[in-house]
């Protein structure tokens, strides 16, 4: 599927942009279909928009239930939707070249940049893309056999073996989809599907630039800055979000005071991990104390790494905007991480995103509060989880109306590209002023 990208005067970000939205209107209209559907019968147009959306968009935020409405076919179309969204249009694309034997153009590799966030030079940018794609089917098939031979214990083998495709591809892509109709809860204290799912959503959590730093430090490498700073803030998330969790849930009797101890950690640590972008969940969402589902809200938001297959502001640039607080407490004027001084734009950069992040949860969820009536925490929970791209939910998105889901819909779609990536496609070409002004100052705080 190489994008026509010669002879347009298009940015590489607005190409992103639109190469999206023509595959979610693509994978729309296939779902419509008849083939697509358990009964045979057409999906009406704003369900099918929806969860194409949702799988492009790797969120897992579902109107209809994934196991019972689509059939095979419509199943198979909503993975490939997912490994295609998750990879990036540019990808897969490349895939597609160097099965056909084409060379990359300047064009396509200035795109390839723009999807990996621009955290990649253009020299051996077509090597990574081979690297990233061989590292992504290589856990992706681990993954799969591992649930296959699990799943094999209670399933025919052919559905065994499905199963463990769909939530490997899904897992590693931070989708969410699921073929159970429950998701994870009936597996809540099941080690073996619970920590293999788990190690696919932190895998495709980190990025597949971080994925290859770790495999080139195997061989003696140095790990970069960007990969430090996603290890620490990635792993203290989840082990004080596991803490919180166990701490909050544990006395309710309706999600971990059942469980054994063990049992209770494992389903703490799911809950942690999941709300990283990958919206599967051993827990009824629904059945958290109010406590937990804010604090799952935060791990939404945040979400997972840059060049990964998952959502958020990012693990970097909430790291960023920490470390850059805690210095102008110190009184410092730089930003120092691991010895190393940030780059201002790095920082300002991770403010506007934030700060645009967060002034679309905000409007959204006004407008849904105003459109479905639905309670403040319902509503915010369900917007952060759409532009998160995590999937969860407290049992409004299957009750939305039609105005509701298509506001989903763009929230998830904005939430994959990204705010600013979808602000800076919509602007038009920066021009440097010519004229200066002089500095002043304002007070703050």
């Amino acid at each position: 599927m190489p994008m026509p990208t010669q002879g347009l005067r298009l940015t590489p970000s607005q190409i992103l942009v639109i190469g999206f939205a023509t595959l979610i209107l693509v994978g729309s209209i296939v779902l419509m279909l008849p083939v697509s559907s358990a009964s045979g019968q057409w999906t009406p147009f704003v369900d099918a928009l929806f969860t194409a959306t949702s799988a492009v968009c790797v969120t897992g935020l579902i109107v209809v239930d994934t196991a019972t409405h689509w059939s095979l076919f419509g199943q198979a179309v909503i993975l490939i939707l997912i490994q295609v969204g998750g990879l990036g249009i540019m990808t897969m694309s490349t895939l597609v070249a160097f099965l056909l034997g084409k060379r990359i153009s300047l064009k396509e590799r200035l795109i390839m940049q723009e999807a990996f966030g621009g955290t990649v030079s253009l020299a051996g940018l077509v090597r990574l893309t081979k690297h990233v794609l061989v590292v992504t089917f290589l856990i992706e098939a681990v993954g799969a056999l591992i649930l296959f031979l699990r799943w094999s214990l209670d399933y025919p083998l052919p559905k065994a073996l499905w199963l463990g495709v769909f939530h490997a591809v899904s897992a590693f892509c931070n989708a969410g989809f699921d073929l159970f109709s429950v998701s994870l809860v009936n597996y809540v204290d099941d080690w073996t599907v619970i920590l293999t799912v788990s190690g696919l959503i932190v895998l495709g959590g980190l990025g597949f630039t971080v994925i290859l730093d770790l495999w080139n430090h195997r061989r003696g490498g140095r790990f970069s800055l960007h990969t430090k700073l996603v290890l620490v803030v990635s792993g203290l998330l989840i082990v004080i979000g596991t803490g919180v969790i166990f701490v909050l849930e544990y006395s309710n009797p309706k999600t971990l005071e059942p469980l054994s101890p063990a049992g209770k950690f494992l389903g703490a640590l799911f809950h942690s991990i999941s709300p990283r972008t990958a919206g599967y969940n051993s827990l009824v969402t629904g059945d958290l104390y109010p406590g937990t589902l804010f604090v799952t809200i935060i791990l939404m938001f945040i979400g997972a790494s840059p060049a990964s297959t998952g959502g958020g502001i990012k693990t970097t640039t909430f790291g960023a905007l920490v470390m850059a607080v805690w210095s102008t407490i110190r009184g410092k004027p730089e930003v120092e991480v691991f010895e190393r001084r940030l780059v201002r734009d790095v920082v300002d950069r991770g403010l506007a995103i934030t700060s645009m992040a967060w002034a679309l949860v905000t409007i959204f969820t006004i407008v849904l509060l105003v459109s479905e009536g639905a309670r403040l925490i319902d509503a915010l929970f369900e917007v952060t989880s759409a532009f998160g791209t995590v999937g969860l939910s407290t049992g409004l998105t299957p009750k939305l109306t039609d105005s509701g889901k298509l506001l989903i819909t763009l929230t998830m779609y904005i939430g994959r590209v990204g705010p600013l990536t979808l602000a800076v496609a919509l602007a038009q070409r920066s021009q440097h002023p010519n004229l200066h002004y002089p500095e002043d100052r304002v007070l703050v705080g």
